[in-house]
């Protein structure tokens, strides 16, 4: 399946609208498979793969985009495959130029609950798919989970998003607690700027 690979330096800056946003979430929640992401969880998955050591430009569109609709080929035409895709293509640019020089008009897709008058964020969906784009290349997100300043910086991702079975029994419970979830997830967001920060002084 032939899918185009991302090339910032031919693309344009068209943050993607809320219709949009909805459209492709709509699309993945009907597709018949539990392995599809949700919006929030293409969000997180895409910021990985930004700040992922290996350059997302030198991926092949193919092995990248398929994991958000959980492989295979659900399109029902060519127009729907490449519709998808530019969407994808969309936002994962539209990040790279906020967190460049549009910081203040970067806003992370995160869950939000009402809890009487205060709004409580649950980053996990985001979370666990940017722990998806992680595995994609953990041989080289290694030392960015060893390394002081990236590791922080990476700890409320994985505490929010990582493999459930590896949290220390304290912070399997601590994650019952709706509040610390928002304050855990309202770090996230300043963590992943310090980790473009550092991944664009890197190259």
């Amino acid at each position: 399946m032939e899918l185009p690979q991302y090339q910032p330096d031919k693309a344009d800056y068209l943050p993607l609208t809320d219709d949009e946003l909805q459209d492709l979430d709509d699309w993945l929640s009907e597709l018949p498979t539990d392995a599809a992401m949700n919006i929030e969880a293409i969000d997180g998955y895409l910021s990985a793969l930004l700040l992922s050591p290996v350059s997302l430009s030198d991926k092949a569109g193919a092995d990248w985009m398929a994991p958000v609709w959980g492989g295979g080929d659900p399109f029902s035409s060519g127009k729907q495959r490449k519709r998808i895709a530019l969407l994808l293509l969309r936002h994962v640019h539209s990040l790279s130029v906020q967190w460049t020089s549009k910081q203040d008009e970067w806003e992370p897709i995160f869950s939000v609950a009402e809890d009487g008058e205060q709004q409580l964020v649950d980053a996990e969906d985001w979370c666990t798919g940017f722990m998806i784009g992680v595995d994609q290349d953990s041989e080289a997100w290694g030392p960015l989970f060893d390394h002081t300043k990236t590791a922080a910086a990476l700890a409320p991702i994985a505490l929010l998003g990582g493999d459930e079975e590896q949290l220390s029994p304290e912070d399997a419970e601590k994650l019952t607690d709706l509040h610390w979830r928002d304050a855990l997830s309202r770090e996230v967001p300043e963590g992943v700027l310090t980790m473009w920060t550092l991944r664009q002084a890197a190259d």
